[in-house]
């Protein structure tokens, strides 16, 4: 992500009404310690938290950070498994537990707000564990993080360590006890919840998952397993749950990962209704198929057919009801684009529309613009494309040969723009369904060392690649990559 889709990301968080954002690690980049400072000047209501290791050169760049935010807090970790202790930190257990002592005092001395990791926690031996959590909370900790690393971890056993955790670290009522949990063995969700029923106060999760390797708990999971079992569990959070498909929706559009239509609480079927026996039970009474409503998470069930003959007023409800909020501009220019695809399209679908508001975040301050394109391709003639794009105020036009028309396309583009940008990855999906359906097209491209995604949607296929890229182009040209 760059530095603005971060900020976007951070508001849609505050608004999803979030306790913590952990909004990077500072010590990593000068790229990553603006973003982190940056969150933390716009974000209100929120603590906003920087990851540090226990060292403190990290610990003064997370304090630098997060020093402006309404909320600082500093996050910091240090392994204590014996594999870890052993081949990462080459450690003893003793100096783990002088390091743990020193780094939390340091950080308490800038920031009142400390948390501690005992990084692999659940591949700990207790015994130590509950040692080096106490040495945590005597220098100042007031949270203490219990991660699952690798996602070793089960369910009963996470609930084991929060349990021992409870009645054997000197000074825990003074501190919170949190997990972090991995998917790897796909548990991370399992095991945050039984931590929860142990006792835990704080989870840490991601929005659809995502995260290293496998990825981390769900953040919609986690929240609608509280809400609906509210019964077994006892607990809850202050999570606005209206705001989980938006915000699922956001990342899924700035990173350029979709969620498989399975996923659980926010995947397109979730809510969806195939079998006649279901459909027949829903219809009768919605409980015997749905123990969620999706109005819950801010999807609504009501559906307008939206069309070419619809007007701006019923445009303008639609986006509402699925929780967008457009200036007069952006919902003139969004209601535009909209009419375009009308004419080409009967019926326009929800997904249509989201693809539609994506496209205004996408295109915003364009350098480069298509003006048009000519490609000439057949099973028998190399494939060449002819592209016109508006740089300036000037059409700038170059025609180029290649493998097929989106590589001679792309090649003609490089010409035009005398840069070398190399095509990473190219993905390409429907958006919506049936054979006037969008398609959507997302690249990763790169520019020397630098990395960006571009993302386009369009009936046209061709066009979408040729936008997409240009999407990722214009991005190295105006916004600083992080």
């Amino acid at each position: 992500m760059n530095l603005q889709e971060k900020l976007e990301v951070a508001l849609q968080l505050e608004k999803l009404n979030v306790d913590i954002i952990e909004a990077g690690f500072a010590a990593a980049s000068p790229g990553d310690f603006e973003s982190v400072s940056e969150i933390a000047k716009i974000v209100k209501n929120a603590t906003v938290a920087s990851l540090c290791r226990a060292v403190e050169n990290d610990i003064d760049l997370a304090y630098q950070a997060v020093k402006y935010a309404a909320n600082p807090r500093i996050h910091t970790f240090l392994a204590a498994s014996p594999i870890h202790m052993k081949y990462k930190l080459k450690m003893t257990e003793d100096e783990v537990l002088e390091r743990t002592a020193y780094a939390v005092a340091y950080a308490k001395k800038l920031c009142s707000n400390v948390e501690f990791s005992a990084e692999d926690a659940s591949r700990s031996d207790k015994v130590f564990l509950a040692k080096v959590f106490s040495a945590a909370i005597a220098n100042g900790a007031v949270v203490i993080n219990v991660p699952d690393t690798v996602g070793y971890s089960s369910p009963e056993e996470m609930a084991d360590y929060i349990t021992y955790i409870k009645t054997h670290v000197d000074g825990i009522e003074k501190a919170e006890i949190s997990v972090h949990c991995h998917n790897d063995l796909g548990l991370a969700v399992s095991n945050t919840l039984a931590s929860i029923k142990a006792g835990a106060a704080q989870v840490e999760c991601t929005i659809n998952g995502i995260g290293e390797r496998a990825g981390n708990a769900s953040l919609e999971e986690i929240v609608m397993n509280l809400r609906t079992r509210k019964d077994y569990y006892n607990a809850d959070c202050k999570i606005d749950a209206k705001q989980i498909y938006r915000s699922s929706k956001l990342i899924q559009t700035i990173t350029g990962v979709p969620v498989a239509p399975s996923k659980a609480i926010v995947g397109d079927n979730a809510f969806a209704h195939e079998a006649g026996i279901h459909q027949h039970g829903v219809l009768a009474e919605r409980s015997t198929y749905e123990i969620m409503k999706p109005q819950d998470i801010g999807i609504p069930q009501n559906k307008m057919v939206l069309g070419k003959h619809s007007g701006k007023y019923a445009f303008d409800d639609r986006l509402t009801e699925l929780g967008y909020r457009l200036s007069k501009e952006e919902l003139d220019e969004t209601f535009t684009r909209f009419k375009v695809l009308a004419d080409k399209k009967k019926v326009i679908s929800d997904g249509d529309l989201e693809a539609l508001v994506a496209m205004k975040l996408d295109t915003a301050d364009q350098y480069y613009k298509l003006d048009n394109f000519a490609i000439n391709s057949g099973s028998k003639i190399a494939a060449t494309s002819t592209i016109s794009l508006l740089i300036d105020g000037n059409i700038v036009e170059a025609v180029s040969g290649g493998e097929g028309p989106v590589d001679a396309s792309y090649k003609a583009i490089n010409n035009i723009i005398g840069k070398t940008i190399e095509l990473e990855d190219y993905f390409i999906r429907a958006v919506t369904e049936g054979e006037d359906a969008l398609g959507e097209v997302i690249v990763k491209i790169k520019q020397g060392d630098k990395k960006t995604i571009g993302r386009a949607v369009s009936t046209d296929i061709i066009e979408a690649s040729i936008l997409a890229y240009l999407n990722g182009v214009n991005k190295f040209n105006k916004i600083q990559i992080i």
